[in-house]
């Protein structure tokens, strides 16, 4: 290990992705950075929407995955931080409370810590399990509105908490895939409070901000007020369905429909021009076939304003909408499709940026490790030195995202509510190929 390390304590983050798994191997380096070792990623098997369906393929590919970081960090992998998502995902503000012997002693960390941890064990419904249960603001005595309470006086302490869940089986196919992938599982996170931490600032998550990670098979959201968790939601459709659309809409190969929507592909159908073809090669013995870029366009936007509209009503939901003056934050692959940005600022009103995590980072020796799809990885890494000690911080956002977990996965499984937010748009795509183009553009 290099010398430039404050120890020797290596964290890795694992995202188990919809279309890729990726493991990052990193550590701190002497001046507080995140120091990235190595990195390793595989096309993503036996996932469905962010969820493990089937566990055999699933381990194959963690096993790549963690293979190839090892192999670039040089180092051995037991143990690593993993992300969850999925429409199985549900959050809840629940509310706990202790009362005290004597009201002339001042408040202990060990009592607050004890309070969160007993909401852990809170009825919930039939087949959920918390994974999550993050302080939001405390009362002492009925004095609203205190941050923090250790050091404070009281007989009645409560507290609000942002508690989320997830399906019990889906807790358990994550924890067998690990198994099975010869690694243990040090702390399970919701991916978008993972996000939040490569991507986000304290000054936006005290101001207010939304968090919109838009990966392959969901769009994650986390809303931020107050340096407090305010909202959290996974809407069960990403980049992959935009791949999908162009897929059904021009008649072609998924594979050259994800080239397309990467290399040609705009979220606002104006700016394409209307005289441009894209010639894709056509299938043994069959002629090239020619798409509009403007049609694909038009594809790409219908589907995006669907995306943007859910995101509009998970901000207006959470009650938070006339309060985020950090507006919102894209990250993850899909932020990377052109003109987003304006599509997003547009439709919802709000300023919007794209959440590069870079901020955190330190010189390292891999290559674009700084683009939004690897936002989710190394927020997994960063919660990891969080958890351990190793990014201290008196700030009261750092301690709101101190996660945690209930380590304790059962074995019992039961249905649950499907939360379903998925629509078809096939309508919308009928009659997008045009014919009368005359410049061509060939891929």
């Amino acid at each position: 290990m290099q010398e430039n390390y404050q120890n020797s304590k290596v964290v890795v983050g694992l995202d188990i992705g919809t279309t890729k798994i990726c493991a990052i191997v990193g550590c701190l380096n002497k001046y507080g950075k995140l120091e990235i070792l190595g990195m390793g990623q595989s096309p993503s098997l036996g996932v469905v929407r962010g969820m493990v369906q089937n566990i055999d393929k699933a381990v194959g590919a963690i096993q790549k995955a963690v293979k190839e970081a090892e192999d670039n960090a040089n180092v051995n992998i037991k143990s690593v931080n993993v992300g969850i998502a999925g429409q199985h995902i549900r959050s809840s503000q629940k509310f706990g409370s202790i009362t005290r012997g004597n009201a002339n002693e001042t408040i202990t960390a060990e009592e607050i810590e004890k309070m969160k941890r007993d909401m852990y064990f809170l009825v919930t419904e039939p087949g959920n399990d918390i994974i999550h249960a993050m302080p939001q603001h405390y009362t002492i005595d009925g004095v609203e509105g205190i941050t923090d309470p250790i050091g404070c006086e009281g007989a009645r302490v409560e507290g609000a908490y942002h508690v989320i869940t997830a399906h019990i089986s889906a807790l358990n196919k994550i924890d067998k895939s690990i198994k099975k992938s010869d690694l243990e599982i040090n702390s399970l996170i919701l991916e978008p409070l993972a996000s939040s931490l490569a991507v986000l600032d304290d000054e936006e998550k005290e101001a207010g901000v939304v968090l919109v990670d838009i990966g392959g098979g969901t769009t994650d959201i986390a809303i931020f007020k107050d340096n407090t968790v305010q909202h959290t939601a996974v809407l069960p459709f990403g980049g992959e369905i935009i791949t999908a659309d162009i897929k059904e809409g021009c008649n072609i190969l998924h594979s050259d429909a994800e080239a397309l929507k990467l290399k040609f592909g705009l979220a606002i159908a104006d700016e394409a021009k209307d005289n441009v073809i894209i010639t894709i090669k056509g299938l043994k013995g069959r002629p090239p076939k020619e798409i509009s870029m403007k049609n694909l366009a038009c594809i790409i936007e219908a589907r995006v304003d669907e995306i943007i509209e859910y995101v509009h009503a998970e901000i207006v939901r959470s009650g938070f909408e006339k309060s985020l003056s950090g507006g919102i934050v894209l990250t993850g692959g899909g932020s990377m499709l052109q003109s987003l940005l304006q599509r997003f600022e547009y439709k919802t009103g709000m300023h919007c940026r794209i959440g590069f995590p870079n901020e955190h980072l330190g010189k390292g020796n891999v290559a674009d490790i700084k683009n939004p799809k690897y936002a989710t990885s190394i927020g997994l890494v960063l919660s990891g030195l969080e958890e351990n000690g190793f990014v201290a911080s008196n700030n009261s956002a750092t301690k709101t995202m101190q996660f945690t977990p209930k380590t304790k996965i059962t074995d019992s499984e039961s249905s649950s509510s499907i939360f379903s937010l998925g629509k078809t748009i096939s309508s919308r795509l009928k009659g997008f190929l045009a014919q009368d183009i005359d410049e061509n553009d060939t891929f």
